[in-house]
């Protein structure tokens, strides 16, 4: 199996999430002649050229010489793009490593999709990557089919670590439902944290820009805090919180509020959600 440097790597779909990998791929000194962008829409082709990678509207040219293949279209359209990836491989004598990021789509889905007309099925990962990736941020959640290679698994983890600073590779494809509702939708969660504490602090009398400015720098250097803290996230929030002090009563006012069955409820939903369309696509 080729190092990711050396191997020839195709991304079906040009959105938000294949750029952010392309470009933390070129960042760390992939090849570009080696990387080949499929993408229907005129404007995202056109913002992907301009890595300087190799560009295409054809899924088809795309794929027929790649070694590795990220399927990065919705999860709506992973049926007919995988059907027709399949099908133009069956003259192929080595299948290429398939990852998917198509929210939802099972293993099964996918190798009964892009299974070739001689009946041979290609070694498939699927990936719940985030939008911190854009930023080089990223956290990605994996499982691979059982006929992944070592050697394969280290070419996946090269492309997530590109834009990935946490790469977790579990060991039941369910798990994905909850990455999804955790750190995928995850940075939702926060930006609307911390949008009304925003509002919150206007209404109290601080300027939008102010407001603003502090909120999103708290949010940061919490972050931070827990990435390099070797204390728990409990433990850091006692060590903020003084007995009847303004965070306890914060706090008191969230636990009065059911602060803790809101989030319980809301990472369920979007796992249960998650799970929901797997089988509605699959």
């Amino acid at each position: 199996m080729p190092s990711l440097q050396e191997s020839k790597l195709a991304f079906i779909g040009g959105g938000n999430m294949a750029s952010a990998i392309i470009t933390g791929l070129v960042g760390q000194g992939a090849n570009k002649q080696n990387i080949t962008v499929s993408e229907p829409w005129d404007v995202n082709r056109e913002k992907i050229a301009t890595i300087g990678v190799q560009t295409t509207t054809s899924n088809v040219e795309a794929g027929k010489e790649a070694d590795l293949i990220v399927i990065a279209v919705k999860p709506q359209v992973a049926k007919g793009v995988c059907k027709e990836l399949g099908e133009a491989w069956s003259q192929r004598a080595t299948l290429p490593v398939v990852v998917s990021i198509a929210a939802g789509i099972t293993l099964v889905s996918l190798e009964e999709w892009l299974k070739t007309s001689d009946g041979r099925t290609p070694h498939a990962v699927r990936v719940m990557p985030n939008t911190p990736a854009l930023v080089n941020e990223g956290a990605s959640g994996a499982f691979a089919s059982k006929d992944v290679t070592d050697d394969e698994r280290a070419l996946v983890d090269a492309l997530l670590g590109s834009v990935s600073k946490t790469i977790e590779w579990l060991s039941d494809e369910k798990l994905l439902d909850v990455v999804t509702s955790l750190s995928g939708s995850g940075p939702a969660y926060f930006f609307a944290m911390v949008e009304h504490l925003i509002t919150s602090a206007t209404q109290l009398g601080l300027s939008q820009e102010q407001a603003t400015r502090l909120a999103t720098q708290t949010c940061l250097g919490a972050g931070k805090m827990l990435v390099e803290s070797s204390d728990e996230p409990a433990q850091l929030r006692k060590n903020v919180t003084s007995p009847n002090g303004t965070t306890h009563a914060a706090l008191q006012t969230f636990e009065a509020l059911g602060f803790k069955d809101i989030v319980d409820k809301s990472v369920k939903a979007a796992a249960a959600r998650a799970e929901e369309l797997g089988n509605s696509l699959g």
